[in-house]
């Protein structure tokens, strides 16, 4: 039986907000989720999902590094993404950039979520948890996703290519069914996409 003070403390804990922002390669969608997280005004927590493998990803990250504001908290996570998350406090901003090469980690990852995992169990999971992270703003911290849109050029020539495409467009669709925004951002110019398909749909 839940106890009366849990209860009641749970609904002192307001939600907070889930906020995607969307994009292709250079769309200015890293950007609009700092200008997002800087707004919200709670203390940013930034997680940086990027792995450093060649000397063009290395300039990448410097370039982010130097535009974030020297008080932002920066946790340095390619795969655990939950376990930062499940720390958040009431008004706490957090900016996962990207969920993109997230999943991308969990996917190429061996061991997760266990070794010799197929396929369709890996896609599983990560679907799983990319659905834990949207639910932990129960907890009252925001969170805004950046994602890439990758599925707009042609079909890719190899089975893993097609797979991570599919599944980032899956995790989008799960991310954005659960955003309270949804933004679009193309050629720096961002467009809040959930409001107007709401509308549409609401005619």
């Amino acid at each position: 039986m839940v106890s009366p003070f849990k209860v009641l403390i749970g609904w002192w804990i307001m939600k907070g907000k889930l906020i995607l922002v969307l994009g292709g390669a250079r769309s200015g969608k890293s950007e609009l989720a700092e200008n997002i997280a800087s707004r919200l005004g709670g203390a940013v927590k930034y997680i940086a999902t990027a792995t450093i493998q060649d000397p063009e990803m290395a300039e990448r990250v410097k370039l982010h590094q130097g535009r974030r504001p020297a008080s932002w908290l920066t946790f340095e996570e390619p795969t655990n993404i939950l376990g930062v998350l499940k720390n958040g406090k009431q008004g706490d901003v957090f900016l996962l950039d990207c969920a993109t090469l997230w999943l991308t980690n969990l996917l190429l990852a061996e061991n997760l979520p266990r070794c010799g995992a197929a396929t369709a169990e890996k896609q599983e999971y990560i679907l799983g948890q990319a659905q834990a992270a949207a639910e932990t703003i129960h907890q009252g911290h925001h969170l805004i996703i950046v994602s890439s849109e990758v599925g707009l050029g042609l079909v890719p020539d190899y089975p893993l290519s097609r797979t991570f495409r599919d599944l980032a467009g899956k995790v989008n669709q799960l991310l954005a069914s659960k955003a309270d925004q949804v933004y679009l951002t193309i050629a720096g110019l961002p467009l809040e996409i959930k409001s107007l398909a709401e509308q549409k749909w609401s005619d």
